[in-house]
């Protein structure tokens, strides 16, 4: 099992990773009827997505002995309606730090749209890869 999640009454809920124990909580957007007091799960979505990234770059790194010192991404998500849904996702990711030129950065970001999560959104939601370096 991977996760535990109980409904806590008013659009938020507990999410417990099984194997740490760690939690998350959830809260629907206060524009669908919630608090907007946490990630709603649509924001645990899009910033899966670039945390997916950044962990593919850094394995990357790690088998292609390339220094990856820092990194940041900021995430935007769009939503749509009519079905409500996750519409686009821009990911803004600012390299400045490791010195890396525009034939590393290309490398970096191929790994980067092959991850589990962007390949799990497949043609369903739109993704805009922006790069600072």
């Amino acid at each position: 099992m991977t996760s535990k999640i109980v409904y806590k009454g008013d659009l938020r809920t507990t999410c417990t990773h099984v194997g740490s124990g760690s939690q998350i909580v959830t809260d629907a957007p206060k524009d669908n009827k919630g608090k907007g007091e946490f990630f709603s799960p649509t924001d645990l979505v899009a910033t899966a997505l670039g945390s997916c990234a950044l962990t593919i770059i850094g394995i990357y790194c790690q088998e292609h002995a390339i220094r990856f010192e820092s990194a940041d991404i900021d995430v935007k998500k769009i939503m749509a309606s009519e079905p409500r849904r996750i519409d686009k996702v821009e990911l803004n990711f600012d390299f400045t730090g490791n010195d890396w030129d525009e034939k590393m950065i290309k490398k970096v970001m191929n790994a980067a749209k092959n991850c589990p999560v962007a390949k799990s959104l497949g043609e369903n939601v739109k993704i805009e890869w922006n790069v600072k370096w």
